[in-house]
């Protein structure tokens, strides 16, 4: 453990400084794809009575119209966030009919790609805009990709806290630009350490056949079904998943926000030849919204991104440079297809010991080479994390990943006991000896699980995915909603509908005028490069 963590822990630890550790704020975003009771890919619109994917604060859809996405409000307490997780799928389950939600981050066996309907958000410019952006994705990367599910962990640390880490350590700059810069130290610190998320928690070692397309992959034939790598924990996660040669090298070492900012921005307007050779209209119908390596920000494909609420009309980056950093969102977590929520609340208790001490551990500048390292244990945890013996770089010696991966525990062990402190309990020391029976013994990793299961299903990933996904439909049907839970999440739908209308009918001039404006926006200089 560093000084400075030492430092700032002794600080924190004290009657005044305590509470602040309470006053952070937690959300949960777990998407699901809707599937039919033979396990098939839903081919029917988003369920009306759900409410508007546009404007529906808490139910929307991601990149396919079948990938659901629940998003929590953010709150004080994970436990409370889950509370409100299990109340949307309770609700969602209400209205789905004969369909159900698909237990695993890898997709079920896909039709083919023309069957697979894009995300829709009705005609107003903005939900159009939505939508040409999933176009444009299912151009570059294919509409499978669009069906993988993930959950994303948002996190953030009080203000106050970081303005008496400021004040005490004389950091130089406004309380915006520490609070800014501290997130991007912890950024730093998560990218080193987050190969330890992907043993702990990956939960995709195997996937449908069919998911592939005939695309050319290096993974072993389980079943005539389902194909594999025999000690992966999460090929989400792998190059299987959502990579883009486009991105390699877009963003340099997380070293300052305003780095961040300006690569992020000139990637939105900088052409990539293949996606010019693609256009933007095919038969007069918009199918991406530029040709440049970006759309927009959020197609950067990255494990954690630093964010800001945005206002209504403004661009991520934009809200950034004005206002710096508020949070971050995790976004390398699979779902665990034994938990119903897909997370549950031991892992989130440890995701914010280990997510609080990415913030306050020391967090040394970076570098290309350090990037380049932190990706290859990254890649290589995904694809052989839990091989006996594995091991990973740490400044260019090798170290097993099971010994590194105690070491942190160990490291982050006086930060969850910080964090219990402030408690009155022991919740966070208790996930932590979780992990570390998970280190010690690789059998009991969710992804040894995951495989344990499907050998059990004669080495079919869809056959076991389809009955895990039909008992937890079970066990969510058997615990409906209330009257009055249920009136709430009815008025929520019919507001949402009511807002989305008035969005439509109230909108002047075309899409190709709107589109072309914020064409023009996104080319201009941002803040961030003036």
């Amino acid at each position: 453990m560093s000084d400075l963590l030492n430092r700032r822990l002794a600080l924190l630890d004290q009657e005044t400084t305590r509470p602040l550790l309470a006053q952070g704020l937690r959300g949960i975003e777990r998407e699901t794809l809707r599937v039919d009771q033979q396990g098939h890919l839903s081919q029917r619109p988003h369920p009306a009575a759900l409410g508007a994917t546009l404007t529906h604060p808490q139910i929307t859809t991601d990149y396919a119209e079948a990938l659901l996405e629940f998003i929590t409000p953010a709150v004080p307490d994970i436990a409370q966030a889950l509370e409100q997780l299990d109340r949307i799928h309770r609700f969602a389950y209400t209205e789905l009919g004969d369909e159900m939600l698909w237990s695993q981050s890898m997709p079920c066996p896909l039709p083919d790609e023309k069957d697979i309907a894009i995300a829709w958000y009705g005609t107003s410019h903005i939900g159009m805009i939505k939508h040409v952006y999933r176009r444009g994705l299912a151009l570059r990367y294919g509409k499978s990709m669009q069906c993988i599910a993930g959950i994303h962990y948002n996190f953030s640390v009080a203000e106050d806290l970081w303005k008496v880490l400021h004040q005490a350590e004389q950091t130089p700059g406004d309380a915006m630009y520490v609070q800014s810069e501290s997130y991007i130290a912890m950024i730093r610190n998560f990218r080193r350490y987050s190969w330890l998320l992907m043993y702990l928690f990956g939960a995709s070692p195997a996937l449908a056949t069919t998911f592939l397309r005939d695309r050319p992959h290096q993974l072993d034939v389980l079943s005539a079904d389902t194909l594999y790598l025999p000690y992966a924990t999460s090929l989400r996660m792998s190059d299987l998943g959502y990579q883009n040669n486009a991105q390699d090298g877009l963003v340099p070492p997380y070293n300052s926000l305003l780095d961040y900012m300006r690569s992020l921005s000139l990637a939105v307007r900088k052409p990539y030849p293949p996606y010019e050779k693609l256009g933007t209209k095919i038969n007069g119908e918009w199918v991406q919204i530029n040709t440049n390596v970006l759309q927009i920000e959020n197609e950067f494909y990255a494990t954690i991104r630093p964010k800001r609420v945005i206002r209504s009309g403004e661009r991520p980056i934009e809200a950034l440079c004005s206002r710096g950093v508020q949070y971050v969102e995790v976004r390398c977590m699979d779902v665990n297809p034994f938990d119903p929520l897909g997370i549950n609340l031991e892992t989130s208790r440890f995701l914010d010991a280990f997510l609080m001490y990415c913030a306050l551990e020391d967090s040394p500048l970076t570098n290309p080479e350090e990037g380049e390292e932190n990706g290859q244990n990254f890649a290589l945890t995904v694809k052989e994390g839990r091989r006996p013996g594995l091991m990973l770089q740490r400044h260019g010696q090798q170290v097993s990943l099971q010994t590194w991966g105690l070491e942190l525990l160990d490291k982050i062990a006086p930060v969850a006991a910080l964090l219990d402190r402030q408690r009155g309990d022991t919740v966070h020391h208790d996930a932590l000896q979780a992990q570390r029976a998970r280190l010690l013994d690789a059998e009991k990793t969710p992804s040894a699980q995951v495989m344990q299961a499907i050998q059990a299903e004669g080495g079919s990933f869809p056959r076991f995915a389809l009955k895990q996904s039909q008992l937890l439909a079970a066990q969510f049907r058997a615990r409906p909603p209330g009257a009055e839970e249920l009136r709430s999440f009815h008025d929520m739908a019919q507001q949402s509908i009511a807002e989305q209308r008035h969005m439509e009918t109230s909108q002047t001039g075309s899409f190709d005028e709107f589109i072309t404006d914020y064409r023009s926006r996104t080319s201009s200089q941002l803040c961030c490069e003036n």
